[in-house]
């Protein structure tokens, strides 16, 4: 059945797929009526034609569900103002919209498609503000191109918008030519998209430019999952349970993409012949961050110190009595020994649990650099650590990126580099479980000759999120000299936190009793739990520890789904923690309904707005009509998002522990139940508990405790970078 009709108001629409219910007079009628279904791009004012059919609804009465749709420019004048002042064009709200339709009546959207300079005829507009109409309007027909291009494919037509952004007025040309190109080039489009719009467009299954992006995406998949390459064999059996064809046709695939350097061999280029079953298959970034990498640690570790000749004949014993004399700095002897190797070693690591002193360690170093005038830098990978490294040495610390001087305008490099280094003597990178090889290659690039480079990290926490394992490469190569701190100092040894951190390391389960910091409270049933953990951090936490349930307590999980994973939690504890009220402004998109007031979390880098994944702050406001959100971080900076790449944050009441690394928090509030059972590992569990300074509190099952204390079955990750520095290449 057809509908035809103008789009009078949107009642709720669901950013995730589109999915609205609206209100829409039919044409030559003079009531409304509800319509329902997938309708992404619809703005009040259009006219739509409509198919589908009448449904009698139980609750809300009959509405039009609609199954397919094509959107009309309005045909009246009403419908033109309308359709302009919906938040179509920023900046143009109703009073705008009436100027224009007023000065140009039903030729409005003639004059906007073909004579659009003419609008510096309407009262009040600027040329400025001309410009601005101008380049959205003509940005909105190009979407619109590509929305229906989309919606006749039956993909989400919201997609349309990252499109354009990319390509501009060549979106639809790529669309159409290289469809493949949309996986490797657009933010949020994956494979699998890009594979059913090349589908749509004839592309056989064997194609070479087909099979050839099967590979590099089941590369990409296993980068996401840590690994730097793939052995030939198993890259070639995963992509043809992805792409559904010969092991051969992949076999043949990946050939051409090696001689067309599309992927690498063992991180060199090389020709098809060098490629067997065993072969390291990397993506060409990869292939390059990870023998970057390992040259650079080599060739670091050769060259002549700018420090190590003064410290090679100190008199230790006579400087760390000073330390403890005088800066109440008063070190063990694996403590001093990190501080010797440290400032002559020309590349070091320092590892330890919690509680461990490699924080007064790090104060030590620092101290003896300032007090010889030698210049020493800190970075770590997340802004959260920074702050924290920080207020624990005195030394003002940044993250890596903000240390390498990101610049988006310049486009979109590091302005420290080889060519312009660093100024430092002594370089310290903290939280280096964090840290994977592409941002490794990038630091490492940047490090003057002379200068020194100490690593910190906790080896036995989780692998960084990004490819590779740096830290663990380093040690298991014996490349360069490690100090492994392991006496627990904190509190007086007297913490539940740090002792049972130690024990869960050990392969021992913890003690929840005898201690006032480190508690289990049992709920083994996931939707009772989920209450538990609302209870504690809404009610009992505070009320006991006086704690900020928003600021100081987090909330953990090893899973994202289920009713006590991530996404589930943050909804219970947005309704208890930030309740909808008068005056709080809400935008919902996909899953989240963001509101002001919450706390959000960046989910991946965006070098253009200088915010990266792990970033926590907090939304600080609304604009419908600009379609911006505005998120206050941490570090005092409010920056502004467009409505179109909010999939970008997600609500932070409740984070992924692999999320909270490079965090510490007042309290940490953690559920464990058997539903977790593929996520219950040993790390996870540890990495969580360290993650609290003052509290941690276990939620759940004790059996899961139990699980993941005695899983200590790690995946593996392929890594080429120790055996690159044992080879010295």
């Amino acid at each position: 059945m057809l509908l035809e009709g103008t789009l009078e108001r949107i009642t709720f629409q669901s950013d995730d797929d589109g999915y609205l219910v609206a209100r829409l007079t039919p044409s030559g009628k003079g009531y409304l009526v509800t319509i329902v279904g997938k309708l992404i791009g619809v703005r009040p004012g259009e006219t739509l034609s409509l198919e589908g059919e009448w449904q009698e609804h139980r609750e809300h009465g009959r509405q039009f569900q609609v199954s397919g749709y094509r959107t009309l420019m309005p045909a009246t004048i009403d419908g033109m103002r309308r359709y302009l002042g919906s938040g179509l064009i920023k900046g143009v709200g109703p009073s705008t919209a009436k100027k224009i339709t007023e000065t140009f009546g039903k030729y409005t959207l003639d004059v906007l498609d073909r004579e659009p300079d003419r609008l510096v005829e309407v009262p009040g507009l600027g040329r400025r503000k001309v410009e601005v109409i101008k380049a959205v309007w003509r940005s909105q027909q190009q979407i619109k191109e590509v929305m229906l291009f989309l919606q006749d494919l039956s993909l989400p037509t919201g997609l349309a918008v990252r499109i354009y952004k990319q390509y501009g007025d060549a979106a639809m040309a790529v669309v159409r030519d290289t469809p493949y190109r949309l996986s490797d080039e657009v933010y949020g489009i994956g494979f699998l998209t890009a594979d059913k719009i090349a589908a749509g467009l004839g592309v056989a299954p064997d194609d070479p430019q087909r099979i050839g992006a099967g590979l590099r995406h089941t590369l990409g998949q296993a980068t996401d999952d840590g690994h730097c390459y793939l052995p030939a064999g198993e890259l070639t059996r995963r992509a043809t349970d992805i792409l559904d064809i010969t092991e051969d046709l992949a076999a043949e695939g990946l050939q051409l993409q090696i001689a067309d350097c599309r992927l690498q061999v063992d991180g060199e280029p090389g020709s098809p012949s060098t490629c067997n079953l065993q072969s390291a298959i990397y993506l060409p970034p990869l292939a390059m961050a990870e023998t970057g990498v390992a040259a650079a640690i080599i060739r670091q570790a050769r060259a002549p110190s700018a420090i190590a000749g003064f410290y090679a004949q100190a008199r230790w014993d006579h400087v760390f009595a000073h330390l403890s004399e005088r800066r109440e700095i008063s070190l063990s002897p694996r403590q001093q020994d990190a501080v010797r190797m440290a400032l002559t070693s020309k590349v070091s690591v320092l590892t330890g649990g919690p509680g461990t002193g490699k924080t007064m360690t790090l104060r030590a170093v620092t101290v003896l650099l300032a007090a010889r005038g030698y210049r020493c830098l800190l970075a770590s990978p997340t802004g959260r650590a920074a702050k924290r490294l920080t207020e624990a040495t005195g030394a003002p610390a940044c993250t890596i990126h903000r240390l390498l001087e990101y610049a988006p305008g310049a486009g979109g490099q590091f302005r420290r580099n080889a060519e312009w280094p660093l100024e430092c003597d002594l370089l310290v990178i903290d939280e280096v479980s964090m840290l994977d090889v592409l941002l490794a290659n990038h630091l490492l690039k940047a490090l003057p000759p002379q200068a020194h480079l100490l690593l910190v990290g906790d080896a036995d926490q989780l692998p960084s999120v990004g490819p590779g394992r740096v830290l663990r490469d380093l040690l298991d190569s014996g490349a360069v000299p490690s100090v492994h701190l392991h006496e627990i100092f904190r509190q007086a040894a007297g913490s539940g936190i740090a002792e049972s951190a130690r024990r869960i390391n050990l392969g021992e389960p913890p003690e929840f009793s005898g201690h006032s910091d480190f508690f289990f409270f049992a709920a083994a049933e996931p939707e009772r739990c989920a209450q538990m953990v609302v209870e504690l951090v809404a009610e009992r936490i505070p009320r006991r520890f006086g704690l900020d349930p928003r600021r100081d307590i987090q909330v953990l999980s090893p899973t994202h789904k289920g009713p006590a994973g991530v996404i589930q939690l943050n909804k219970l504890l947005q309704q208890v923690l930030n309740p909808e009220a008068p005056g709080k402004i809400e935008k919902r998109f996909g899953m989240n309904l963001f509101r002001t007031g919450d706390r959000v979390i960046q989910q991946r880098n965006n070098y253009d707005l200088d915010v990266y994944n792990g970033d926590v702050g907090v939304v600080a406001a609304i604009d419908h009509g600009e379609e911006q959100l505005h998120v206050q971080f941490d570090d005092g900076r409010t920056v502004p998002y467009d409505f179109a790449i909010l999939d970008e944050l997600a609500l932070a009441y409740a984070l992924s522990v692999h999320k909270s690394q490079g965090g510490e928090y007042s309290a940490i509030v953690l559920p464990m139940l058997m539903q977790h059972y593929a996520m219950l590992q040993r790390n996870l569990l540890y990495t969580a508990v360290t993650r609290a300074r003052q509290l941690a509190v276990i939620a759940g099952d004790r059996r899961a405790v139990a699980r993941a204390v005695a899983n200590h079955e790690v995946q593996d990750r392929y890594s080429g970078l120790a055996g690159r520095l044992r080879g010295g290449r």
